[in-house]
């Protein structure tokens, strides 16, 4: 698969990026390459290989969960901007 200028210039357009003829023959270069470096991983014999999950199969670490603090609630509520007895009051975002 090969990528011309009037490709880029359409993939531009639809994205809405301003591209110069320069800079769009350097992205079909760069995108050319990568299609035919796509290509040639395409080529390798992989139905024998098992897929990998991380580079290192170490596994996770466990830990139990413990609640370090309880009954917090009063402390959190006086950092609230408005005072509030039950929830936690904070400036409209959204107009």
């Amino acid at each position: 698969m090969t990528i011309d200028l009037k490709t880029i210039k359409h993939i531009a357009k639809l994205s809405r990026i301003s591209v110069n003829d320069t800079k769009a023959e350097k992205l079909a270069d760069d995108l050319n390459a990568i299609f035919k470096f796509i290509e040639k991983l395409n080529e390798l014999k992989t139905e024998k290989i098992k897929p990998l999950t991380s580079v290192a199969e170490t596994p996770l670490k466990l830990r139990t969960d413990e609640v370090k603090s309880e009954n917090i609630r009063e402390d959190i509520i006086k950092n609230s901007p408005e005072d509030n007895q039950d929830y936690f009051v904070v400036p409209k975002v959204i107009e």
